[in-house]
């Protein structure tokens, strides 16, 4: 009698612990369970160029996922990333184009990549400064740079797209280090800074604490504004970062196409990859991990001639189930 009861005892760990199992690495094991996928059903899903490829187009959602993992680690959410990118890819070509720019090719490309990056970290710091001096929900306030910034881009460029040859600039879109991708080799890095940031720094404690408790993160004198404008302010770097990259890839900036639909393929990201909407987690590997199996995803249904349109489909389904699958944790 008692062999039995000792043997469901063990049963019913082993099956716990199976889940537990899954329920912390299910992002990595979603992720896998796709590689395997696509191995039996994508036609040379594992020649050199295929991966290739699949890095080069994962670096720029994960670079934009791992500002918004941010920023919904802190309570909120960014719907300017797409236009953000557009207005830095733009701006970048700009300026090493302008007149000064062909003149001091060298100080006009330092310029051109300098500035995009403070046009994002203007952007962002102006999400943050809406949503902090006048109490705006963040979902509203950055609906104000998701219609502005793009327009500010048309404008820029006159709604045309600006080609050039800059083999420099294009190096952030193009260049290998290794053989790998310079874009993607630059969101891992990106990602076990920011990694490092959130679990060993003040401001990555103080970033968990506002987002799970902004009223008791205030009570225990942390500065609630100063943490979520730093936060958009990183949020808007990368994206201007990544808007140069798209441009960087594509030989040219488009206005009206640079970021489209990216804070989809973000909050997707970041969500899959263990970022609780309620705020308080900030899961900056499994953003990464999030970005791949967005791509992958979306790489599976094209290559399998799925419509793109299906695509978009698939990236609700996965967040609710995302989304549904952080409710039963929670429960």
């Amino acid at each position: 009698m008692s062999e039995s009861i000792n043997t469901t005892t063990t049963a019913k760990e082993s099956g716990k612990s199976l889940q537990d199992l899954i329920r912390s690495n299910g992002t990595f094991l979603a992720l896998i369970a796709l590689i395997v996928i696509n191995m039996l059903i994508t036609p040379n899903f594992l020649q050199l160029q295929t991966l290739y490829v699949n890095l080069t187009q994962v670096a720029t959602i994960a670079i934009v996922a791992l500002g918004m993992t941010m920023v919904i680690a802190s309570g909120g959410i960014d719907l300017s990333v797409g236009a953000v990118m557009a207005l830095s890819g733009a701006l970048a070509p700009y300026i090493f184009l302008s007149d000064f720019g062909v003149a001091n090719p060298t100080m006009g490309l330092v310029l051109a990549i300098l500035i995009g990056l403070l046009a994002g970290l203007v952007c962002g710091m102006f999400n943050g400064f809406l949503i902090n001096q006048f109490a705006i929900q963040p979902i509203v306030a950055t609906l104000v740079l998701f219609i502005a910034a793009r327009g500010l881009a048309q404008v820029l460029t006159n709604g045309n797209l600006q080609v050039f040859d800059n083999p420099a600039f294009e190096f952030l879109g193009t260049g290998r280090i290794l053989g790998l991708p310079f874009q993607a080799l630059a969101a891992v890095v990106l990602a076990l800074a920011l990694s490092w940031v959130v679990r060993r720094t003040s401001y990555g404690r103080y970033l968990l604490a506002v987002g799970g408790n902004p009223k008791a993160a205030n009570l225990s004198g942390i500065s609630v504004n100063r943490v979520r404008l730093l936060t958009y302010a990183i949020c808007g770097v990368l994206a201007g970062f990544a808007g140069m990259v798209v441009s960087a890839i594509n030989s040219a900036s488009d206005a009206n196409q640079t970021g489209q639909l990216m804070e989809l393929d973000a909050i997707a990201a970041a969500v899959v990859g263990g970022a609780s909407l309620m705020g308080g987690k900030a899961p900056i590997i499994g953003a990464l991990i999030g970005a791949c199996i967005i791509q992958l995803v979306k790489y599976t249904l094209l290559a399998n001639g799925v419509h793109d349109a299906v695509a978009l489909i698939a990236k609700a389904v996965i967040i609710i189930l995302a989304v549904y699958v952080q409710l039963n944790r929670a429960e």
